[in-house]
């Protein structure tokens, strides 16, 4: 079976893609920095997985470093036949703040990661973006055939390297790459044993939603109640991170057998509001979520959700998880990890 290499493999959906992939039969190599996991993620992933860990702590703009990543995946596991690219920094607001560290970090990574893929003849790529590229829809649900346009750093670094990959695979017909567009991932693994740790206040809605209801905050923030939406919250797909993961597995045997790159977008299809969301884990937890209303965030937008059925076409992938699955999952991580890994 195949060897995958995955940088940030540490991460949220590093970690969760790294057991998928080892339950579908590959050998993983993981490299990543611990700039935003922990390194105790390895002993859980060993405890899940049954197999011990075979990771290089470095940063994927280190060109020694990736280098060490193919001569482990030759003497290991004869060497590595693909690559995922999760490395990144994430967080939209931070981005506005802190622009040229996220173009240095984002693009210098992944052109780091392509050039030692070109040192080792490896060509197949599986690249993490976002659905960010997609910004304000014209309408909903979103097609990959939908205008690409971009209102942070973070969703700018996710397009240009979109725009690099494909300008590479232009000049050169020996890569093959899929371009897999997230909308937003949440819950955890069903053993309780990995999940979202966010450092200081949670970025994303779930994770905050979660430490509301395990009393870390005393209530929800929502920003904003006069949307365009049936109840004025705003919409989003919200995606189970292991349906999310089993999607990155799916592209790995598309491109293997396909021998060409495809776009898919990685979502449900179907919009939740930020109450429903709410409510929901309210009736995970069996715990009140208090919520205040504040005025809304600029850039916020009414709706964002997916038109999924390009990846069920081509690579016969879909989400099979629903909201109440992924918030008694995040619960269960919430709930036995209250201070995540470092607890």
């Amino acid at each position: 079976m195949a060897c995958i290499l995955l940088t940030g493999a540490t991460g949220y959906i590093g970690s969760h893609t790294w057991l998928a992939l080892q339950q579908a039969g590959f050998d993983v190599i993981g490299i990543d920095n611990f700039v935003n996991s922990s390194p105790k993620v390895l002993a859980r992933l060993a405890q899940i997985g049954g197999l011990e860990p075979v990771l290089v702590e470095g940063d994927v703009r280190d060109a020694v470093a990736l280098d060490r990543c193919f001569e482990l995946g030759r003497s290991r596991f004869g060497g590595i036949q693909a690559v995922v690219h999760f490395a990144a920094l994430k967080a939209v607001g931070e981005s506005v703040e802190r622009p040229l560290d996220y173009f240095e970090n984002n693009l210098g990574g992944l052109l780091a990661v392509c050039q030692a893929m070109k040192r080792h003849g490896v060509h197949n790529l599986v690249f993490s973006s976002s659905a960010t590229v997609y910004g304000k829809p014209d309408s909903l649900p979103i097609t990959e055939r939908a205008a690409l346009r971009v209102t942070n750093p973070y969703g700018q670094t996710k397009l240009m390297g979109e725009e690099i990959l494909r300008e590479l695979e232009r000049c050169d017909t020996s890569w093959h790459i899929a371009y897999l567009r997230y909308f937003n991932p949440v819950g955890a693994h069903a053993s309780g044993l990995i999940g979202e740790d966010p450092r200081g206040i949670p970025n994303n809605l779930m994770p905050y939603v979660a430490q509301v209801a395990a009393g870390k905050r005393p209530h929800l923030n929502v920003f904003g109640n006069d949307y365009d939406t049936p109840d004025g919250t705003g919409v989003r797909d919200y995606i189970h991170v292991c349906d999310l993961a089993e999607g990155h597995v799916a592209a790995l045997r598309y491109l293997a057998d396909q021998q060409q790159s495809l776009t898919v977008n990685l979502g449900t299809g179907q919009g939740y509001s930020v109450l429903e969301l709410a409510q929901a884990y309210g009736r995970a937890s069996g715990r009140d979520i208090p919520v205040v209303f504040a005025p809304r965030r600029p850039g916020d937008i009414d709706a964002c959700y997916a038109d999924p059925t390009h990846a069920w076409e081509t690579m016969g992938w879909r989400a099979a998880r629903g909201l109440d699955d992924m918030c008694v999952d995040s619960w269960r991580w919430q709930s036995t990890n209250p201070n995540g890994f470092e607890g």
